[in-house]
């Protein structure tokens, strides 16, 4: 009998223990001290750019130096693994989930799913188009839309005093994601003013720089005249240098080109004037997500957009950054 009675205490005091769980897991308590560390399910787009493993490198250091355990997951650009991976930490019971969309759209039922399980969700690098704002608690990234911008504004001082129509060719990012909508609009709205500047082809080089390279090459045979390549990210670039440059011409000079990112290997580029401006788009969110995951499962209130801190690159200030450039 004192066996059963010391069986029923025991099984009485784990219920307790679990109770104690669920009202942390709902955001009354502070980020996980019941059970030690916070747990972060992050669900990353891939590794299709150095922007994209400086990125993953930035999250995972910062995890461990904040004491976050963390459960990352790479869904190689596709957005039927990000859910999976998604609905994976709900069953978990993650205490909280951050993600960088694949894509913008088709997210509504599954942080439904999360919302309901309790589990608050941050946005990191990319938005979502959800007019349900409540199924986030805040979004960390750029404003690619600025990006683009700036992009267009370089354009339009580097070609100011042209005469003739300036042709200008686009590779574009993965189709449908937030910085290959919003670095084409950006842009497109800074050259709109001047009917000269015409972009005469652009296509997606899904932010990587082999796709960069086999773009950039069928933009050189059908188009006769190129004076501009506006590349999304710097590995597209990279990559339309190589098919640029087998092509018997000199990228920065026959080709000027304009890029987003600043990675090491596109600020090196920019240094020896293969790439003329680079749009910076920092990747190392890693501590400011940190901070966010702590205070949204401590329950606290978050500002719902958190902006990242960026500047632009010319050959210049491109040489001078380089030898601390961390990515």
């Amino acid at each position: 009998m004192n066996v059963l009675k010391k069986r029923w205490a025991a099984a009485a005091a784990a219920a307790a223990g679990l109770v104690l769980l669920t009202a942390c897991g709902s955001g009354g308590s502070s980020g996980g001290s019941s059970g030690g560390a916070v747990t972060l399910g992050f669900a990353q787009v891939g590794a299709e750019s150095g922007w994209r493993t400086a990125n993953t490198k930035s999250i995972q250091e910062s995890a461990k130096t904040a004491g976050i355990e963390l459960k990352f997951s790479d869904a190689q650009q596709k957005q039927e693994n990000q859910i999976s991976a998604i609905r994976s930490y709900i069953q978990q019971k993650v205490k909280v989930i951050a993600f960088s969309p694949v894509v913008e759209s088709g997210w509504d039922t599954v942080l439904k799913e999360a919302k309901t399980a309790n589990i608050p969700v941050i946005l990191t690098d990319r938005a979502i188009d959800s007019p349900d704002k409540s199924l986030y608690k805040t979004f960390l990234g750029s404003d690619f839309v600025a990006e683009g911008k700036k992009a267009g504004e370089w354009l339009t001082k580097e070609f100011g005093s042209a005469t003739g129509q300036v042709n200008i060719v686009e590779l574009q990012g993965t189709t449908g994601s937030a910085p290959a909508n919003d670095r084409k609009k950006g842009f497109a709205d800074v050259i709109a003013a001047d009917p000269k500047y015409k972009v005469v082809a652009s296509q997606t080089g899904e932010f990587t720089r082999a796709k960069g390279k086999e773009v950039m090459e069928a933009f050189l045979k059908s188009q006769p005249k190129i004076d501009v390549l506006y590349a999304h990210n710097d590995d597209m670039a990279l990559g339309a240098i190589e098919a640029i440059e087998a092509a018997g011409k000199v990228p920065g000079k026959d080709i000027k080109i304009v890029s987003v990112d600043a990675v090491k290997d596109g600020m090196q580029a920019l240094a020896d004037g293969k790439i003329n401006h680079i749009v910076e788009c920092n990747p190392l969110l890693g501590p400011q997500l940190m901070d966010l995951v702590k205070k949204v499962a401590a329950g606290e209130q978050v500002p719902a957009r958190i902006e990242t801190k960026e500047t632009e690159f010319d050959q210049a200030s491109a040489k001078a950054a380089l030898p601390q450039r961390q990515y």
